[in-house]
């Protein structure tokens, strides 16, 4: 074996960072990325990097190669969006056209005027100033997408809005890239006939991509995947995001956003869960020394002997383009809290504007210093962003507390002969449209303002509220209700809801959601009146469908699910005798 292994020193402080060093940051609940964003501070050139002329030990704790740690890095920003357009579909995608294309457009044109009319008058030239503002109006995809998959906020509203203006942001790359080729070259014709034929070239490969990938991508899966290798099949599935990525980045695009492609492509197979696995080790060291990378950037000492100039210049980026995506997002209907967190979310610089300052400053039409300057302001804005990240969460919850406290106006007696749901996710949902379709009146309660804010604009009888509080509940008249049904699927909240409604209303029949049979035995011991377990309910059904499927008849399948419904649920309180069991297997 070679002794002198080309970056083993590198592999083995990073490999030591994700080991050692993050599980002390996640007990500590840090987030991730800023763990790793400091670690890349520390290892860095400007960090312990300072030091290593006066003690050279220390060289082993450095990495000074940065250009290499980036590019290996943007493999984790691909693979992170390949992930994203796994879990979607095109139908999704298409759903979201409005936030893509008109508000995604809006923030761009309006920030980048903003930061470039900033940068003219504190004396930028004119050229540069409209690359600064170009550059800066984007956010990062990589540090936005993460953070709201830790956070789980991926599915929230505030999340699909920051992800569809993100989206634009990467079509954009396009038009930007062509602008920072004009600075150091010439060009013959009109310009803004370049632009449209370097944008027309841009959705050409686009389509061309999906067009092909229908065609090719399951079948090439099923192929591999009948080897029996899963070596193979894994070689097939890089050579597809890999290649796609390489595709987009020749025609100009991002090549994140070939990645995204790529995972649209492979969400309607059958194979998206299995990649999905996978992927997932790949992509997260691969992020993780993306986010190292950026923090290696940071040059302290040059911060510090700007500090009032760069801090003052990052805070000014932050607010500036959060409000401009507060308005924008409220101007598009999105409530003020989501608005809020969107703002919040994208206020910082991003990776782009990195990439951007770079090259430019090589073409020699950016200052060095300028260029220092503006880097360091980029990545003070995104070493901030777990920050922004989690204020954007806190204040859009209570600007969204705030608003449903005065478009809620409770009234008295709402629940009077209804029936109130406490909670109205997916679940709640479904059981508020079947109560619609039979004409059965009901009052939802959640604690989610941003649900409520949705749900109430479309007409629906929702307040916001914690529904085991026995005071909300008594407001609304519950005491006259015809019944209450929680469906909270975490055990604790279903517990401390039948307990509180029991305790002060025994009178009141509770359906409630459980996570199993032990935990539906639990609520039905506090006072429910049925409480149906989803695995059990799951397992039914899918018996039921595979006695179809082997012959057996409708008729016969039905009643053999039925006694075992029947048979699972004979420890209720209710079912003395197995009369309450009877009487809802013949309901059903």
């Amino acid at each position: 074996m070679h002794a002198n292994i080309p970056y083993l020193r590198e592999i083995i402080l990073f490999l030591a960072a994700a080991g050692l060093v993050m599980p002390v940051v996640r007990r500590l609940n840090i987030s991730p990325v800023l763990g790793f964003l400091c670690i890349g501070l520390v290892i860095g050139p400007y960090g312990l990097g300072r030091f290593e002329e006066r003690f050279p030990a220390i060289g082993y704790f450095v990495v000074s190669d940065l250009e290499g740690v980036q590019t290996i890095g943007e493999l984790g920003v691909i693979f992170l969006l390949f992930s994203i357009g796994l879990e979607m579909s095109v139908g999704q995608l298409w759903g979201m056209r409005r936030t893509v294309f008109g508000l995604g457009s809006a923030q761009i044109l309006l920030s980048a005027a903003a930061i470039g009319l900033a940068a003219g008058v504190l004396g930028a030239e004119p050229q540069t100033a409209i690359l600064l503002g170009l550059c800066l109006a984007l956010s990062s995809t990589a540090i936005v997408m993460q953070l709201l998959s830790e956070q789980l906020r991926l599915g929230s509203q505030a999340g699909r809005t920051a992800f569809g203006v993100l989206l634009m942001q990467d079509l954009a790359v396009v038009p930007i890239l062509f602008y920072v080729g004009l600075l150091g070259s010439e060009v013959e014709g009109s310009f803004w006939a370049a632009v449209s034929l370097s944008i027309a070239e841009a959705l050409l490969a686009i389509a061309a991509i999906f067009a092909i990938g229908r065609l090719v991508v399951r079948p090439v899966l099923r192929f591999a995947g009948s080897s029996g290798s899963r070596e193979m099949f894994m070689a097939s599935v890089l050579l597809f995001i890999l290649g796609t990525s390489a595709l987009t980045a020749q025609a100009g695009l991002s090549m994140a956003l070939g990645a995204f492609l790529a995972g649209l492509l492979f969400s309607g197979t059958e194979y998206r869960h299995q990649v999905n696995s996978d992927i997932e080790p790949f992509k997260g060291l691969l992020l993780a020394l993306f986010f190292i990378s950026v923090g290696m950037r940071l040059d302290l000492a040059a911060i510090w002997s700007d500090l009032a100039a760069i801090g003052l210049a990052a805070a000014a980026l932050i607010a500036g383009k959060a409000l401009i995506l507060v308005l924008l997002v409220r101007a598009f209907g999105r409530p003020w809290g989501v608005a809020m967190e969107t703002g919040m979310l994208l206020g910082e610089g991003g990776e782009f504007a990195l990439v951007a300052v770079t090259a430019a400053l090589g073409m020699g039409v950016m200052a060095p210093d300028l260029a220092q300057y503006v880097i360091s302001v980029v990545v003070v804005t995104m070493l901030a962003s777990p920050g922004l990240a989690w204020s954007g969460r806190k204040i859009g919850n209570a600007v969204a507390a705030s608003e449903q406290e005065t478009a809620n106006a409770m009234p008295e007696d709402v629940a009077s002969e209804a029936i109130v749901i406490g909670g109205f996710g997916r679940v709640g949902r479904t059981l508020g449209r079947i109560l619609e379709g039979q004409r059965i009146r009901y009052v939802a309660i959640d604690s989610d303002p941003h649900l409520v804010a949705t749900e109430k604009a479309r007409g629906l009888p929702i307040y916001f509220g914690d529904a085991s509080n026995p005071e909300l509940l008594r407001h609304i008249g519950i005491e006259h209700a015809a019944a209450f049904v929680t469906t909270m699927d975490q055990r604790s909240a279903a517990e401390r809801i039948v307990s509180a409604v029991h305790k002060s209303w025994p009178h009141i029949p509770i359906y409630a959601r459980a996570r199993d049979p032990d935990h539906a035995r639990k609520v039905r011991s506090l006072g429910a009146y049925d409480a149906i377990p989803e695995t059990t309910e799951a397992s039914l059904q899918l018996s039921e469908s595979l006695l179809f499927g082997l012959g057996v008849p409708d008729d016969v399948a039905r009643s053999v699910v039925d006694q075992e419904r029947e048979y699972s649920s004979q420890d209720g309180p209710h079912r003395a005798g197995g009369e309450g069991g009877a009487t809802r297997s013949a309901k059903r």
